[in-house]
């Protein structure tokens, strides 16, 4: 059972009696880790190294925006790499405090520039660093040496040290893709040169940057994006793109149960036979970022309908859809989807929307774990994998899943 944390335990506890229940002390983990960057520090003020790329463009101020150019001090090449690589972690599977580790490793200098003038950061190649397919030398500058605070979010990966950047500098040489840096001098919306670039082959974590730095677009109308909106930009324009071809294809023949989790995040998928449509439902445990000082588990619901309205509109969500739209298309077949998310305490600290686009998947690409004929089976089967009663609840009132169940009778009765 959850609780408040009062401030009396974590004084009593000071982090190594772990008396709030959490695997670990979130207080001193990110102070301890971040220290550890701000001491690699040349002389306090100098950052040298490769950025992964990892560059962030933030919305206050808007429209001078903040940019946030994050180097791993003395990091260069592949290990420069691992620092901000969804693509790569998705695979490698690093636990919830190396990935801190990596992030609080992350100097950020940051420097503020014009959103309506993106051609300035294309001059300093920051742009291009942004979109390279390597990690490329570069040196900054800080005003002052940066503050320990590793600030966290609940779409964009944790953010490291950072301080005001007195000079930036790109050394080391960027290496596009012949696609894009093509498209890159192109008058083409940005909708039509992302879903090129996607269909040949492109990362979507590539054109994420490459939307945020302003790389997309009509020439004379092209801005800088903060990288928040661009995320949940391009995840609906892919996934929009893909299922409104999906909705031509034949359904499903059966129903798929899909299971699997990651980082304390619980996802149970399900696959009906049907026109396009689809649920999450999401619960949070106690003790987790967002729910400090529930007593038990929330639950909220999102809809998306068959015109593909999504109510309430949720980055998480439509990261997930992505990945369940990427994999409707690949079979080219459709299907109602029902998606549960549980969110445990081991989650302890926000690490953006990205673990939930590559947990999905890989959890789809894996196949099924079980497959039914109807489903009330499937629904059983998934009550019994979620981590509280709560969750299982929550799925037995699943409104897709009414309909799916009023509408199947109603047909079975007009074929009378």
């Amino acid at each position: 059972m959850g609780r408040r944390i009062p401030p009396q335990l974590c004084a009593r506890c000071k982090g190594y009696k772990k008396l709030c229940g959490l695997p670990a002390c979130p207080i001193l983990e990110k102070f301890r880790l971040q220290a550890e960057a701000v001491s690699r520090i040349q002389g306090g003020r100098e950052v040298e190294g490769a950025t992964p790329p990892s560059i962030v463009v933030g919305e206050a101020g808007y429209p001078r925006v903040p940019l946030l150019f994050n180097i791993p001090p003395g990091a260069y090449g592949d290990s420069a790499r691992i620092y901000d690589a969804p693509e790569i972690w998705r695979e490698t599977r690093p636990s919830l405090r190396e990935l801190l580790r990596l992030r609080s490793s992350l100097v950020a200098s940051i420097t503020r520039f014009d959103a309506r003038n993106p051609w300035r950061l294309y001059e300093k190649e920051i742009s291009l660093v942004a979109v390279s397919e390597r990690s490329v030398e570069s040196r900054a500058l800080l005003a002052k040496p940066p503050i320990p605070s590793l600030r966290f979010d609940g779409i964009l990966a944790p953010q490291g040290p950072t301080a005001p950047a007195e000079k930036i500098e790109v050394e080391g040489s960027p290496k596009l893709p012949r696609r894009l840096e093509k498209l890159i001098w192109d008058d083409a919306r940005s909708t039509e040169a992302m879903l090129e670039l996607y269909k040949s082959g492109v990362d979507v974590y590539l054109l994420i940057r490459a939307l945020s730095l302003g790389l997309f677009g009509r020439i004379r109308s092209r801005r800088l994006v903060p990288t928040r909106w661009a995320i949940t930009a391009v995840d609906q324009t892919i996934s929009t793109r893909l299922l409104h071809q999906v909705r031509t294809c034949d359904t499903i023949d059966q129903v798929e149960l899909y299971h699997g989790g990651y980082l304390g995040n619980y996802f149970t998928v399900i696959l009906v036979p049907g026109g396009y449509e689809a649920e999450m439902i999401e619960v949070w445990h106690p003790l987790t970022p967002w729910t400090r000082s529930a007593d038990r588990p929330v639950v909220f619901y999102i809809e998306e309908h068959p015109s593909l309205r999504i109510e309430p509109l949720d980055g998480g969500y439509i990261a997930a859809r992505l990945a369940v739209a990427e994999h409707l298309y690949r079979r080219r077949r459709q299907a109602k989807v029902i998606i549960v998310r549980e969110i445990t305490k081991d989650y302890y600290a926000p690490i953006g929307n990205w673990h939930i686009r590559e947990t999905m998947r890989r959890i789809l690409s894996a196949g099924p774990t079980a497959v039914f004929s109807d489903l009330d089976s499937a629904i059983g089967a998934a009550a019994r994998l979620a981590k509280s009663q709560e969750a299982a609840d929550a799925l037995k009132r699943s409104k897709l899943a009414r309909r799916f169940k009023t509408s199947t009778t109603l047909d079975m009765f007009l074929k009378r």
